[in-house]
């Protein structure tokens, strides 16, 4: 009879789990460095109740809105536990190897997360969010296996880059992908807020930018100005800050200055035929005060110590540098050879200013060349067929964060029948390559490893104009990246990860993204881009 019973209890148990345990592995995305399990389990019902000891009591709020919103269940949160059964957060300073790091263990009679800092109690939430939300949900009951969970990131950088200028979103959007970010503990969103289409945020000093540089978009430049006022920048960024989710601005320059010309023409330092006004003048005094100016607004709206400067393609549109009086002035004065010699200076010049605010500078791969300190920025390698340029930066000894166009754009296409999105000489983005990334960083020199900070994916807008095109290019890709950019190479699975990626995508369906499925690419075809097709 006994036999009997524990078979039953065994088999009621197998039943319960099984969405939460596959080969070994948790239903958890970023897939856990160290887990163990048994065979017992907690039930999370109403009756729980969430006990801390922390001052920070936002992360105790998300996690209880979000439990309830993803399986119906609330709980309570009390700083002295009454209930036998519970779940405890606690503040450990011994766990200071990380500060992201984080330890969960679910017992018979209880769950105990505990890390070093608000951060690591963080995610250790999500993953509890993850392991609950993910389970059979009977009667408004969860049944959770005991387990230990010892975590933390491979990489302290997992960032993901949104492009606005060329199509905007809104603050709605935009808190959307934070909540899931968060959800799947990628820590950085570098807002890419002005380029050549359109400029996206409010400089109260230089209306204009706005008023005349926020109008029209990649596809239509009549379209009216859109952009985000310091009222909604301020919100936006604590909603992330919540998340614990830092937000770097990119403010363009000297290249991709369209949008901002097109308000200050006296800036201009001219562009080429296909791109037009695309630089700001370097050879004006006034252009560098206007530009600092700029960054004050942006660096008192941002707390990251990071702001990025672009510092890219500006060989695209600086033609006009050759016969313009005041660049030739400044090459005369300050013996400036060449035109990349202009671009260095004026990038030294930018990044003075950034220092001044008491920040630094973050470039894309082209900012290598310039010499600027390696102590006083930081390098986005995203030429991938340039390898020697990442190279270079390491052993310049630059921090440096990995997000090269194939496989870290999301603008590529994720499979070869998609027909808008770009590819590169036949190379395109897709689910499996991600996921693999970086490889051991074979391309990069063992020794200087230590340089790279993390990695980080880049949603350029052109072909991504409204929210069904802005889901389907990004979320089932962010599953991937979260994933590539925490767990250690040795936990890594790809065969495993497409098996925890299935009820991800349910998730997604339950709340309302046209996500791609790449089970079933039919049943979420492709939504029509703008521009050519492949």
């Amino acid at each position: 009879m006994n036999m009997m019973k524990t078979f039953f209890q065994y088999t009621i148990f197998l039943l319960l789990t099984v969405c939460v345990y596959v080969n070994g592995y948790a239903q958890i995305i970023p897939q856990p460095n160290q887990l163990s399990f048994g065979k017992d389990t907690f039930i999370i019902s109403k009756k729980a109740r969430l006990n801390y000891n922390i001052a920070d009591k936002q992360i105790l709020e998300i996690f209880v809105e979000k439990l309830e919103a993803q399986t119906g269940i609330s709980i309570k949160t009390e700083s002295v536990s009454k209930q036998k059964a519970s779940i405890i957060l606690t503040e450990d300073a011994s766990l200071k190897s990380n500060n992201e790091g984080y330890e969960l263990q679910i017992s018979k009679n209880s769950i105990e997360i505990k890390a070093a800092t608000n951060t690591g109690l963080f995610y250790g939430l999500q993953s509890l969010l993850q392991l609950s939300t993910f389970s059979k949900n009977k009667s408004k009951k969860i049944a959770l296996p005991t387990a230990k969970i010892v975590d933390k990131p491979l990489y302290e950088w997992r960032g993901l880059m949104l492009d606005e200028s060329r199509h905007f979103f809104g603050k709605e959007k935009v808190k959307e992908l934070l909540d899931w970010m968060a959800f799947f503990k990628l820590n950085k969103f570098h807002w890419h807020l002005t380029d050549g289409p359109g400029w996206r945020i409010e400089i109260k000093k230089y209306p204009k930018l706005t008023s005349v540089g926020a109008k029209g978009n990649w596809h239509n430049p009549d379209a009216a100005p859109l952009f985000y006022t310091q009222a909604d920048i301020k919100e936006i960024v604590a909603y992330a800050a919540k998340r614990h989710i830092e937000i770097i601005p990119e403010i363009d320059m000297p290249g991709h200055a369209a949008a901002a010309n097109s308000a200050y023409p006296e800036f201009s330092g001219g562009g080429s035929k296909k791109y037009p006004d695309f630089t700001f003048n370097p050879g004006k005094e006034g252009t560098y005060q206007y530009l600092t100016d700029i960054l004050k607004e942006v660096a008192e709206l941002f707390p990251s110590k990071w702001i990025h400067l672009g510092g890219d393609e500006v060989h695209y549109g600086n033609h006009k540098w050759k016969t313009d009086s005041h660049v030739q002035a400044l090459m005369k004065k300050q013996n400036l050879k060449t035109l990349r010699d202009v671009e260095n200076y004026f990038l030294h010049r930018m990044k003075d200013s950034v220092l001044s605010l008491n920040k630094k500078m973050v470039g894309w791969d082209e900012i290598v060349d310039a010499n600027i300190a390696s102590e006083e920025s930081m390098v986005m390698w995203w030429r991938h067929d340039k390898p020697k340029q990442l190279k270079k930066a390491l052993n310049k000894g630059y921090e440096t964060v990995l997000c090269p166009r194939i496989p870290l754009y999301f603008d590529f296409v994720q499979m070869d029948a998609h027909k808008w999105g770009r590819k590169r000489r036949g190379e395109f983005c897709t689910l499996d390559k991600l996921y693999a990334f970086p490889n051991s960083l074979s391309i990069a020199p063992k020794r200087k490893k230590q340089f790279v900070k993390g990695i980080q994916a880049n949603v350029w807008t052109e072909r991504i104009q409204n929210e069904d095109r802005f889901d389907f290019m990004i979320y089932t890709r962010l599953v991937a990246l979260a994933e590539a950019a925490w767990t250690q190479e040795k936990n890594k699975n790809y065969e495993n990860f497409i098996i925890r990626l299935k009820p991800v995508l349910d998730l997604f369906d339950k709340n309302g993204l046209y996500y791609f499925n790449p089970f079933y690419p039919e049943l979420t075809p492709e939504p029509i881009g703008v521009g050519k097709q492949n």
